[in-house]
């Protein structure tokens, strides 16, 4: 038996051309309709006039013959007035129906590439599950769809791959931390006298140590918060957590003398999240305000709701930055001035854990050089 011949495949280039095709058909079939109806009304019965009495029927032949090419003329040239003004009229007609008909079949063409687009934008680094899952048959449309939920499956393998050798990375290197941490310890407390050198060598070490550990735990911080999963989801008051962020850092802010304005920590003021990742969140920015600020300063705190927003701001005084590199501080490692620069009380991390907390929680960080100088930083939350 011979091979049956194959259909062609429902591609897009096919369904335009039928699309297109049947258009054009149904346009022409509608002009052909309109000039017709337009053109029955012009033929009308012409009067012929009596033969001319008198004279003589050669001449009086001639006169008739003349009349009637005359008034037939005269239809004619009628008839093809009427049936151009009819013409054009139609043509005007089937021109407005055409780009009507031709927007509406061009929309339910592109549809499919308007849903496309719009569920492309709506994915970002912290919904990278999601996909477009296009229905319809395998055309171009469907080949371009299936493209880019496969380019996004690679995407989020490869976030996911990142953020979990951070996260492993970070973890592994505490084990050998704390085991150089206690023979730090060993060796400092045998029987024997300790020289003052090795001493203080202990103690530079020990901050050392300190400050790597501190920075491993904001790498893990900043993975867990950029994984995007909340496994302790739960209703926050915000109020109180900033109230008690405050009150555990009242000897750093009395250290260097800050003055704490909190009047404006509303009551009430709720979100839904991570706790630990929201107390996270708070401690670094007060921390970044107490850190980065000048011996004597001040420090603003302000938590209120604002429509379906919750709002937290922590504003302090200090140095003048420049705001144009200001954003750069979300970014891990990002330090602006001298004093941000080989800080041993900061990792770089916080303030990009912040933006991550934010982020995971449907939120956003937004930082801003005040220009009598010192930062502010205003982060939104869910209400």
């Amino acid at each position: 038996m011979p091979p049956r011949p194959r259909l062609p495949a429902r591609t897009v280039r096919l369904r335009f051309t039928l699309l297109y095709g049947g258009l054009f058909l149904a346009s022409g079939a509608g002009l052909l309709v309109l000039v017709n109806l337009v053109g029955m009304p012009l033929s009308r019965t012409v009067p012929v006039p009596g033969r001319p009495g008198g004279g003589p029927a050669p001449a009086a032949a001639e006169e008739y013959i003349a009349l009637l090419q005359a008034q037939l003329a005269d239809v004619h040239a009628t008839q093809s007035r009427q049936l151009l003004a009819g013409s054009v009229l139609a043509l005007a007609v089937m021109a407005v129906v055409s780009i009507v008909l031709g927007r509406v079949v061009a929309g339910r063409v592109l549809r499919p590439l308007r849903t496309i687009t719009a569920a492309t934008r709506r994915v970002s680094a912290d919904n990278l599950h999601e996909r477009l899952a296009v229905p319809g048959p395998a055309d171009e449309v469907k080949d371009l769809a299936d493209t880019i939920d496969g380019l996004l499956a690679r995407l989020e393998g490869a976030f996911a791959a990142q953020r979990r050798f951070v996260a492993d990375a970070s973890h592994e290197l505490r084990t050998p931390l704390a085991t150089m941490r206690a023979r730090l310890d060993v060796a400092v407390a045998k029987p024997e006298p300790v020289p003052d050198q090795t001493l203080a060598l202990a103690d530079r070490l020990r901050t050392d140590l300190d400050q790597v550990d501190r920075l491993l735990e904001g790498l893990l911080a900043l993975a867990r918060a950029q994984h995007g999963s909340l496994p302790d989801a739960a209703a926050i008051t915000l109020g109180d957590l900033v109230r008690h962020t405050l009150d555990a850092r009242a000897a750093d802010l009395a250290a260097r003398r800050l003055t704490l304005d909190d009047e404006g920590v509303a009551e009430g003021v709720r979100t839904r999240g991570s706790v630990a990742l929201v107390t996270r969140m708070v401690h670094n920015l007060v921390d970044n305000a107490i850190v980065h600020n000048q011996d004597g300063g001040w420090i603003r705190v302000e938590a209120a709701a604002d429509g379906r927003w919750a709002r937290l701001v922590v504003e302090s005084g200090g140095d003048r930055l420049d705001p144009g590199q200001v954003a750069r501080l979300a970014r891990p490692f990002q330090r602006l001035g001298a004093d941000r620069t080989g800080s041993a009380d900061g990792s770089g991390l916080g303030l990009s854990i912040v933006a991550a907390v934010a982020q995971a929680h449907g939120g956003g960080l937004d930082l801003a050089a005040r220009p009598e100088g010192g930062l502010r930083a205003t982060v939104r939350l869910p209400a």
